[in-house]
């Protein structure tokens, strides 16, 4: 079985007036859908919840709301897949170091915080940012990501899907 997780960060509402309409499209068929942090509001959760089950961490920019009612991190279990989540995850370089030592047992880790897409593998642990999906600071677009996860090859795959300007 192939699990499709749609992944999004840094949505900042209610300064971003709303989640982007592509979302409805790419994430349609989703099980399930990762925050990774920075959505400011509870009611993004139960807006993205429409969709699909969505499991979320707070961010370092938060209404009390959200810091009372999410973790600073957590760690699921899709498919054969242990997915570590949390905002922030340091400097690029020490990524995969800091992964290590917040999931030790993850075989994916998602991040936020930067407004940066990442998707890279890094001795068998792949650490995926998917950018922002509302605000692109120096990125060319914004973005959201998705992860396939086969449990027939016990394989993860991430991709970065650009949003329309």
């Amino acid at each position: 079985m192939v699990h499709k997780v749609g992944v999004l960060s840094d949505t900042h509402l209610p300064r971003f007036k709303r989640l982007p309409e592509a979302l409805w499209e790419h994430f349609a068929d989703v099980e399930q859908i990762i925050h990774a942090g920075d959505l400011s509001v509870l009611s993004v959760l139960s807006e993205l919840e429409t969709i699909a089950p969505v499991v979320a961490v707070q961010g370092n920019v938060e209404y009390d709301e959200v810091v009372e009612a999410l973790p600073i991190k957590r760690e699921i279990q899709v498919g054969f897949c242990r997915i570590g989540i949390v905002h922030i995850l340091g400097d690029s370089k020490y990524y995969a170091r800091n992964a290590l030592v917040e999931f030790p047992r993850a075989r994916v880790v998602v991040f936020g915080h930067s407004h940066v897409p990442y998707n890279k593998e890094q001795d068998g642990l792949l650490l995926f940012n998917p950018g922002s999906a509302t605000d692109r600071r120096r990125q060319p677009t914004c973005s959201i990501g998705m992860l396939y996860i086969d449990d027939e090859a016990l394989s993860v795959r991430g991709e970065i899907i650009p949003l329309a300007s």
